[in-house]
């Protein structure tokens, strides 16, 4: 498969989920974005179109760690300001990734931080 026809399945991947799934006030969308070197992620709240919390590896301190290690931390760091902002429930939006590696440890820090999904 090319770069390009990758892509293009993730995309039809995430329209398809995208098509189930919405965050509401009460329940806010938490997106992931992965790329090589880092993953980022934000709740959001599709009613209003509004990001009400995010995090990003750039921001957790990880020298020497693995970027599994990095994504558990980056949820962790996600649902800590989800907490301070009153944001307990949430629904989870992969964005076309497989839920593996990276994207699976970023929900696991999540949870771990106290969200749930």
């Amino acid at each position: 498969m090319s770069a390009r026809s990758i892509r293009e399945a993730r995309a039809r991947r995430k329209r398809r989920i995208r098509g189930r799934i919405e965050g509401t006030t009460e329940r806010p969308r938490v997106s992931v974005f992965r790329s090589n070197r880092a993953i980022y992620a934000q709740i959001v709240d599709d009613g209003t179109a509004v990001t009400l919390a995010s995090a990003r590896s750039a921001e957790v301190e990880g020298g020497g760690m693995k970027k599994a290690e990095i994504a558990m931390k980056v949820g962790e760091l996600l649902a800590q300001r989800a907490r301070e902002k009153g944001i307990e429930r949430v629904v989870f939006d992969r964005s076309g990734y497989l839920y593996h590696g990276r994207v699976k440890a970023l929900a696991e820090g999540a949870r771990e931080g106290g969200l749930v999904f």
